[in-house]
């Protein structure tokens, strides 16, 4: 299962090239064809509240633009469980306090798969062992 981070998802959704890397476009592309990728719950709030911060602008109106991104082929929004709850504020090791990337981390962590981050300090977790990634 692939997890995509919220600027992944984006530059997915959005065709931005920095997603154009050959280990990353053949990992989506198996993912899509059985439907394995994964949006946690809380990329919809972060990209939301990024365009509402004007840090991110979009082709359409933020609503829409979200409804038909968690909807696209092969993705699938991971709710916010109890369990990545409580999995967010139990991350062995060193984690640092950004809730967003705490929830995002601990769906990967729930659902055992592999996320897609450009973000240096989530790939510096990785590198303790504690998270499974791809970048």
């Amino acid at each position: 299962m692939i997890i995509l981070d919220t600027h992944i998802w984006i530059w997915l959704i959005n065709g931005d090239p920095r997603i154009k890397k050959p280990a990353i476009l053949s990992q989506l592309n198996k993912a899509v064809k059985n439907s394995n990728i994964f949006i946690p719950a809380i990329c919809l709030w972060e990209v939301a509240m990024t365009v509402s911060k004007k840090r991110i602008s979009l082709s359409e109106d933020t609503l829409s633009w979200i409804k038909k991104a968690s909807s696209a082929p092969g993705i699938s929004v991971y709710p916010l469980t109890a369990e990545v709850a409580y999995e967010s504020t139990r991350l062995p090791g060193d984690f640092h306090g950004d809730p967003a990337d705490r929830l995002i981390a601990a769906t990967a962590r729930i659902i055992d798969g592999t996320l897609i981050t450009f973000d240096k300090q989530i790939l510096k977790y990785s590198k303790e062992g504690f998270l499974k990634t791809l970048n």
